[in-house]
């Protein structure tokens, strides 16, 4: 049993690295919500279609810096812990967003804009990478006997919070500011908020203590071993790969993807298009939830 101090502890650890989890990926798919208007700005080609083929092919270029982030962070947290790698990948996303958010049009700076706006897109995929394992890592050697499951699912659980407040945040802004506003500038406001809520989350992490299980090992493996241990079990690991490209496909589908789906083939106007993203992400929710649910019925589930 856990006395009283020791389940605050655990409860701010949660917390702690869970509201990490939820800004990065806040900040990694809000673009998506907001795809058309960054096509207009940074991608103006003369044909809609294609500039918004070239905006959600910035989109997908964070994809695939994400194996990137995952080996190269990944094999750098297994080596100097757990909190300095979290630490290290919030402060790359916040890079990533700020790039994006503070980039002139392409009318006032011409091609060198798309260029930074694909840069800070490769830093957040380079980030998002690492994040989503470094953060089930931590809550798994943090949780109590039987409930590894119950930790790790706020991983997920904290990125569904983040579609939702993406998702209302999206329908208020769309209720208070014009069109044409929302078009020029009013869609920058969301990547600037997820700056702004940088500064407190990196905090929050900073006060994050190192595992008792990462401190205990004696021997942390390096970037060679790593890649070398992932080789002599490639089966696995493309197994792995092959049922977390249908998750995350079938996720972004259903939430990144909707605004602009409901926009430019339904002809939604932009707020009934984040309506239906914001009770697509309540759907998602629940079933985070009932995850939730089966993972502490089911004990200490590896995560």
């Amino acid at each position: 049993m856990l006395t009283p101090e020791e389940r605050r502890e655990k409860i701010w650890g949660v917390v702690r690295v869970a509201s990490g989890n939820f800004l990065e990926m806040y900040d990694f798919f809000v673009y998506g919500y907001f795809a058309v208007y960054i096509a207009k700005a940074f991608f103006p080609t003369g044909n809609a279609f294609s500039s918004l083929m070239l905006s959600l092919g910035t989109f997908a270029a964070g994809f695939l810096m994400r194996p990137l982030g995952g080996l190269i962070l990944g094999a750098y947290i297994d080596r100097k812990g757990r909190r300095t790698g979290l630490i290290i990948t919030l402060s790359l996303m916040a890079v990533g967003t700020l790039t994006i958010a503070l980039t002139p049009g392409y009318e006032t700076i011409g091609l060198i804009a798309p260029v930074l706006v694909l840069a800070g897109r490769l830093v957040q995929g380079f980030s998002a990478g690492a994040e989503l394992g470094g953060v089930s890592v931590y809550l798994a050697e943090i949780a109590t006997p039987g409930n590894r499951g119950f930790y790790c699912s706020f991983q997920s659980a904290s990125q569904q919070v983040a579609v939702v407040f993406a998702s209302i945040l999206g329908v208020v802004l769309n209720l208070i500011i014009p069109a044409e506003q929302m078009a020029a500038w009013g869609w920058r406001i969301p990547l600037m908020i997820g700056c702004l809520i940088a500064p407190l989350i990196l905090y929050l992490r900073t006060s994050l203590k190192e595992t008792e299980e990462f401190e205990s090992r004696k021997h942390h493996p390096s970037a060679s071993e790593v890649l070398r241990t992932i080789g002599e079990n490639w089966a696995v690991v493309l197994q792995g790969v092959m049922l977390s490209s249908l998750t995350t496909t079938t996720f972004y589908l259903i939430t990144a993807y909707t605004p602009t789906f409901g926009n430019q083939v339904l002809h939604f106007a932009p707020r009934d298009s984040l309506i239906v993203t914001l009770a697509s992400a309540c759907l998602t929710c629940s079933g985070s939830r009932s995850a939730a649910q089966f993972q502490t019925a089911s004990g200490d589930v590896r995560c």
